[in-house]
């Protein structure tokens, strides 16, 4: 029994000098580990060598300012390297600068063959080297630029685009990236959805250019258009057109127009936001003979505008945008649409300002307060010609200003939403009704008309039971001026895509009506 006993307290000793033996060694361990730590921190650079080193890579020197800020941050410790030499982020840099074309961004890389030339030793354990530690956050500089923020604020309001500019956060985001440098692969981070989305497309459709892009149609001037039953050998290449963009499922390579054709070409309407109709007219041929590479152009431009966006304005609680090129508005609640309506947005000599402000009020049976331009241009010729004019119109001076009356003859209609702006812009209902059937919706003075007015009210006051649908319509209808100031504030942003992709991924193109394109086109790919 004794010797049992024994043999125990042997094995017991045995376990405790094992166990306090692999703790101390965990512990040193752990200790080297923080001593190699310790030793990475203290590896630092002067100061004054940011200035040599700008002067030696001068291409990198619009960068100055954020260099010195990052390692002021850092007290001028190394952030590149660790123990293995280059760190694991600085590779993943290396592969998203040489795949910039995937981002849309059709630039030179300052300094490429250095980064090729330090790429090539990454399997060599390199020494901190203060040239390749700013090389390093001068090139992270460039391409969070250019893939985060893109042009400038002064380059992009030159376009016409004046919704305030997203702050980006580069140095700081950079410190995430060198503790997790996977998050630079996730689409979620820093730039909205729909940048992502058009990323998709661009990369369809420069596959499609590289296998030949599509084939011009042939236009027969004698023949004014095609209709279901139609055979003609022009039949046979829309198909084949409509097939390499999606349009359609199948080539069956028939010259004969059947309803498998008709449903690509009204695919093909919606996408491009033309009145649903099965004809094939001579328009809608040269509009299927514009090249892939002009809607390339087309995608890359836009991918452009999303940079622009603050990835937090699609988070708002609800929302309110226009988009000039499609004639439509969308209100969001809690990231989800529960209204479109079609509108009309300002012609080419009066055109819509693309900007943000808050929604404030809802003016029912409003006024008409006619605009010094509008008075001068229109209405004073008119009374010249017709002594009537006024009272044909249902208009009134009032101090010295005309106004039209409440009613249904007023050019707002019976409401209108105001979010109080320098341009004098709101939307409103409007008598001519007719224009939302047209597919082209560029006929107002600035304003943008609403086809579901209405709509939008009950919308927006939905959670106020003081204001149930009938209240609104009888307010509407009044014929007295009554003003409702909203409890919580809507973001309205009046945006300008020409190139858009839904949640399905599908992509839809929009007529350029205020020809903004080709000069965004010129500052990009002039860079």
């Amino acid at each position: 029994m004794r010797k049992i006993n024994a043999s125990k307290s042997i094995v017991s000793l045995l376990f405790i000098i094992l166990l306090f033996s692999c703790r101390n060694k965990n512990e040193e361990s752990q200790l080297i580990k923080k001593e190699i730590t310790t030793e990475q921190e203290k590896t630092t650079f002067d100061s004054t060598a940011v200035n040599t080193f700008l002067e030696t890579y001068p291409l990198l020197k619009k960068y100055e300012a954020d260099l010195k800020k990052l390692y002021q941050k850092h007290q001028y410790h190394y952030i590149w390297f660790d123990k293995e030499g280059i760190n694991e982020f600085a590779n993943l840099l290396y592969d998203k600068i040489n795949n910039l074309d995937e981002e849309g961004i059709q630039m030179n890389v300052p300094y490429q063959e250095k980064l090729e030339e330090i790429h090539n030793n990454f399997d060599k354990k390199l020494k901190p080297s203060t040239e390749t530690e700013l090389l390093y956050s001068a090139w992270y500089l460039f391409y969070a630029t250019n893939v985060y923020h893109g042009l400038d604020s002064e380059k992009s309001a030159a376009t016409e685009w004046y919704i305030p500019r997203k702050k980006m956060p580069y140095i700081s985001y950079l410190d995430s990236l060198l503790t997790n440098p996977s998050l630079i692969n996730k689409e979620e981070k820093k730039l909205i959805s729909q940048y992502f989305l058009l990323k998709k497309a661009l990369q369809k459709y420069r596959k499609i250019e590289k296998a030949g892009g599509w084939k011009n149609i042939s236009i027969d001037t004698t023949v004014n258009a095609y209709k279901i039953g139609d055979s003609a050998a022009v039949i046979a290449q829309i198909r084949e057109r409509l097939f390499l963009s999606e349009d359609i499922q199948n080539n069956s390579g028939s010259a004969i127009y059947d309803k498998e054709l008709s449903k690509g070409i009204l695919n093909y309407k919606s996408r491009r936001g033309m009145l649903s109709s099965s004809i094939i007219s001579k328009l809608l041929i040269e509009d299927l003979n514009i090249p892939v590479g002009e809607r390339i152009k087309t995608i890359i431009v836009n991918m452009e505008r999303c940079r622009w966006v603050s990835e937090d304005i699609p988070k708002s609680k609800e929302l309110i945008a226009i988009n000039i090129p499609s004639f439509q508005l969308s209100y969001f609640k809690n990231q989800e649409v529960v209204l479109r309506s079609k509108v009309v947005v300002g012609k080419t000599m009066n055109k819509t300002v693309i900007f943000s402000a808050p929604m404030k009020y809802i003016v029912f049976s409003p006024y008409w307060n006619v605009p010094n331009s509008i008075l001068k241009n229109e209405i004073l010729p008119g009374i010249a010609q017709n002594e009537n004019y006024l009272a044909e119109h249902d208009m009134e001076w009032n101090e010295g200003k005309l106004r039209q009356r409440p009613g249904p003859k007023n050019s707002l209609g019976l409401i209108k939403f105001l979010f109080p702006n320098s341009n004098d812009i709101y939307l409103h209902d409007t008598p001519s009704k007719s224009l939302f059937e047209r597919e082209t919706r560029a006929f107002s003075h600035g304003c943008i008309r609403v086809a579901k007015p209405k709509e939008l009210a009950i919308e927006i006051l939905k959670d106020d039971p003081k204001w149930t649908p009938e209240k609104i319509e009888e307010a509407m209808n009044s014929g007295k001026e009554s003003w409702y100031t909203l409890k919580n504030k809507i973001p309205v942003y009046i945006g300008y895509f020409t190139a858009w992709a839904d949640n399905d991924g599908i992509i839809h193109f929009y007529n350029d009506i205020y020809k903004r394109d080709e000069l965004l086109a010129n500052l990009l790919f002039q860079q």
